[in-house]
């Protein structure tokens, strides 16, 4: 490496701290007519959680299959701005082609083969994969490690098994797969408070010690913005608030709209109106 090169690395805005994965004003359009996403810019870094929050409805999901090109299955698509992973575009791959890459979406709703085993859902993440059975056997003793529960239940048909084993199966198939990154789309969604937070402590766990960069579309504020390192808020396709996630645990206008917090202590997120959101944010 050259001097200059290493200059680059070492100053503050270098190769270092390029994003991993930058989605950059993209507008996402259904059916040719119905505008969904308007201008979100979003990033992640690399080793990073990255939260994408709002209420349902608000187009965090239609921001994860923009990214993981799953939009055209529901006669979606990206119609301005651009999406790059590693600096290179990619909204144009196929999903196929991302996976390969490194990017992989855990879909809402704990989707998993039914009928098959919870170990027959967990090989099929490896199915793309052409590094040999030692080490596809080696990597599912290393998913087991992370979901014990999961290895108990091993020879269950998965349709069978528990919402918070059904999710810890969803995540574990992503990680069979060897990912960069995982997208993952509401995953406390019907889950008991403990399960949520086992859930989120296994995410954790996997960004720091396996290095798997997350960006996490949730409705669960509260949690979310303990365990990301960034964090942005969607309303009505925009972005309206972003920062680090111990700062946006503090902002006023969080505490109020989202953690059902204010000055005058504890209130109903019933209480307040969208548009009186927006027009603080977006003032």
């Amino acid at each position: 490496m050259s001097v200059t090169e290493a200059q680059t690395l070492d100053r503050p805005g270098g190769a270092d701290d390029a994003p991993l994965l930058e989605v950059n004003n993209i507008e996402v359009i259904y059916n040719s007519v119905i505008l969904v996403l308007k201008g979100v810019s979003l990033s992640l870094k690399k080793g990073g959680i990255t939260a994408l929050l709002g209420g349902n409805g608000a187009g965090k999901t239609t921001t994860l299959k923009a990214i993981s090109a799953l939009l055209r299955s529901e006669r979606g698509e990206v119609t301005k701005g651009s999406i790059l992973y590693r600096g290179e575009k990619v909204q144009d791959l196929n999903p196929s082609e991302l996976v390969k890459r490194g990017v992989i979406q855990v879909m809402e709703g704990r989707h998993c083969f039914e009928h098959l085993t919870v170990e027959e859902n967990l090989l099929t993440g490896a199915y793309t994969r052409g590094d040999g059975r030692a080490k596809v056997e080696a990597d599912l003793e290393l998913v087991y490690t992370y979901f014990p529960r999961l290895k108990e239940r091993r020879k269950s048909q998965a349709g069978y098994t528990s919402g918070g084993e059904q999710q810890m199966c969803a995540i574990g198939r992503a990680m069979m797969a060897r990912p960069e990154t995982i997208l993952l789309d509401e995953p406390s969604m019907g889950l008991a408070p403990q399960l949520v937070e086992e859930i989120f402590g296994i995410v954790k766990d996997l960004n720091e010690r396996e290095g798997v960069s997350f960006l996490l579309a949730e409705q669960n504020t509260n949690v979310a913005l303990r365990f990301a390192h960034q964090g942005y808020i969607l309303e009505s396709g925009r972005i309206v608030m972003d920062g680090k996630a111990d700062a946006l645990r503090e902002n006023p206008d969080v505490k109020e709209f989202y953690l059902g917090m204010s000055d005058e202590g504890r209130r109903s997120f019933r209480d307040t109106r969208s548009y009186r959101r927006r027009k603080r944010w977006l003032s």
